[in-house]
């Protein structure tokens, strides 16, 4: 099927990035296409192949495979590929067949290369990782998006001024918008009610309408908090209605304002370092949401925003176990408080439950056991108050199981060890996890070298513990879409935690193990499986593009949600996400799926 000049043009036009190149740029670029016309099972490129180009499907479907020959993607009408490895050093990274009769654009390298260096829109579209992100946002660069309350308390002009009053106390607000038909006529405030109203002694039954300021100044959602602050000096006003569309949507207050500046992690650690009860503590962590959208509006980068979010859950556990013991007096024995799950990783998001444990002295007494149980249960029944709700799977220092001695624990992860059956193999994945919290931390250090030594030792272990991590998969679907949740509350959604962080962090406690390098976090797992060779440099760096990627879209989701007035969770509707997003996640879902494929055939490592 030849292609003309014209055909080529208006191809390229509807395919991104090259619909937003300049019209004689796309004119010069649909002269350099090359056209392929290839039957079913043509080999387009094989596994190190020089490539001849980029290649985009004008029409039929090329199917994708990795070194094991397991399909990652099936990609058809308007999808690119070869970029990968063109982008790297021009060799091919997989394979690619014609799975039908199909026609392929092939745009030369240097072409590429080309427009990469000439149009930033283009190389922002190759650049698969996310960049340096920019400096953490001041209240005056802030925009107004984030500073404002969503949902604002409105009221209609007939609305007796009595009634607008009680109405501001019930919801502990200071003002009103007037809105008829989804139009903004007025704010009614506090202090419109004390000047007016009542000083100048108005009847009963006044409307709102008499006192409220008409046609107040309003900002839109895309202004910063420098405009507010200006706003606010020059008119002398503490409330500003935010209008998109002509539509109310927030408002922005002096409450707003101060709010803003006082949340922030540390003043929340101070807050619960000197919280005196469980319910305390609570009304600070029920700002965490606000913190999460504030750290990621700063630019701050997705392992600073959960590290500094798990902080403050290590603070409450520790104060928990402080206010326990003032209540149980001291322990008969020395103790250790570890965290597990995405706490001992450090990588708490929005919406965490609690994974923990007790170690015990081994000079421990079954009389002594009645301390613990109690002192679990206050830290733990604390910790749900504080919305950190127990865990489903019960893996928390309330069961008895693990709420054991040093020696029993060494029993437990030798057994595990031993016989990785289907429950050692979750179990072990969950207590290679463990981060000392509180207590006596010397309680765990030789057990961690011992049990990773050991664990590293048996080949058995390791490989069941390898056929684990292979359980979750990154949701590929067939024709370059994805694998979406089929039924339930969360159908048609992504779940970015079990199917897109948790196959990156199955992966790094692979090559932890591999490696036994003792670290928790995630990523920091990954730079140092690199560092001890367990990873190449580009097999690490491909992967920490693709977790840094699907990590901050899962906290930009949850940002989304918290922003609408809803709680944070982690599933993505693709509706949610422009081609361009789609593109790029899409990718990175296939880079874990090949780390997989490498680690599932016995190649922890990526040339």
């Amino acid at each position: 099927m030849p292609l003309s000049h014209d055909q080529i043009t208006r191809f390229l036009k509807s395919v991104h990035p090259y619909d937003a190149l300049p019209p004689e740029t796309l004119d010069d670029l649909a002269k350099q296409v090359e056209v392929w016309e290839v039957d079913e099972g043509f080999p387009v490129y094989e596994l190190g192949n020089t490539l001849p180009g980029l290649f985009v499907i004008y029409e039929g479907q090329v199917q994708i495979t990795d070194e094991n020959g397991a399909v990652v993607s099936q990609l058809g009408l308007r999808n690119s590929f070869g970029e990968r490895g063109l982008m790297k050093d021009g060799k091919a990274a997989t394979h690619a067949h014609a799975h039908t009769p199909s026609v392929l654009m092939v745009l030369p390298p240097n072409v590429v290369r080309g427009l990469i260096d000439d149009h930033d829109v283009v190389a922002k579209f190759f650049n698969r990782t996310r960049g340096d992100r920019v400096s953490p946002q001041s209240l005056a660069t802030s925009s107004i998006d984030v500073l404002m309350a969503h949902n604002p308390a409105t009221c209609p002009p007939s609305l007796p001024v009595n009634e607008a009053a009680r109405l501001m106390r019930d919801r502990h607000i200071s003002s009103l918008c007037v809105t008829e038909s989804d139009g903004l006529l007025g704010i009614a405030t506090l202090r419109d009610i004390s000047g007016k109203y009542v000083a100048d002694g108005m009847p009963a039954g006044t409307p709102v309408s008499e006192i409220m300021t008409p046609n107040p100044i309003t900002l839109s959602p895309s202004d910063i908090g420098s405009d507010v602050l200006h706003v606010m000096m020059e008119r002398g006003i503490g409330h500003i209605p935010i209008c998109e569309g002509g539509k109310l949507i927030g408002i922005v207050t002096q409450t707003d304002l101060t709010h803003y500046q006082a949340v922030n992690s540390a003043e929340l650690v101070r807050r619960i370092a000197h919280a005196n009860s469980a319910d305390e503590m609570a009304q600070v962590t029920a700002e965490i949401p606000q913190l999460l959208v504030q750290l990621v509006a700063g630019g701050n980068r997705h392992e600073i925003v959960t590290r500094l979010i798990t902080d403050i859950a290590d603070t409450a556990t520790r104060r928990l176990l402080a206010l326990a013991e003032q209540k149980l007096g001291p322990p008969p024995v020395p103790y250790l408080w570890l965290a597990c799950g995405s706490q001992g990783r450090q990588e708490q998001t929005g919406v965490s439950d609690q994974d923990n444990c007790l170690m015990l002295d081994d000079s421990v007494t079954e009389g002594d056991m009645a301390y613990f149980t109690d002192l679990a249960k206050f830290v733990s029944d604390g910790l749900d108050t504080c919305g950190y709700f127990y865990c489903p799977g019960d893996m928390m220092a309330t069961n008895p199981r693990w709420c054991q001695p040093v020696r029993v624990w060494r029993d437990y992860f030798s057994g595990w060890i031993a016989k990785p059956n289907p429950e050692a193999q979750m179990l072990a994945s969950v207590m290679f996890d463990l981060r000392p919290i509180g207590g006596a931390f010397e309680l765990f250090e030789d057990l961690q070298a011992d049990t990773l030594a050991a664990a590293n030792a048996n080949s058995i272990f390791v490989a069941h513990m390898i056929s684990n991590s292979l359980k979750h998969t990154p949701p590929l679907g067939l024709l370059r879409g994805f694998a979406t949740i089929r039924s339930g509350e969360h159908r048609n959604t992504l779940d970015l935690k079990h199917n897109g962080v948790v196959p990156v962090v199955d992966l790094a406690r692979v090559y932890s193990l591999q490696g036994q390098l003792t670290e928790a976090n995630t990523r920091a797992r990954l730079k140092a499986a690199e560092a001890a060779n367990v990873l190449s440099p580009s097999g690490a760096r491909d992967l920490l593009d693709a977790y840094d990627l699907i990590a901050e879209t899962r906290l930009e989701h949850q940002v989304r949600l918290v922003k609408s007035g809803e709680k944070p969770n982690n599933y993505l509707p693709p509706s949610a996400l422009s081609d361009f997003e789609r593109s790029h996640l899409r990718d990175a879902f296939v880079v874990v799926k090949t780390m997989q494929s490498a680690v599932g055939h016995g190649k922890g490592m990526l040339g």
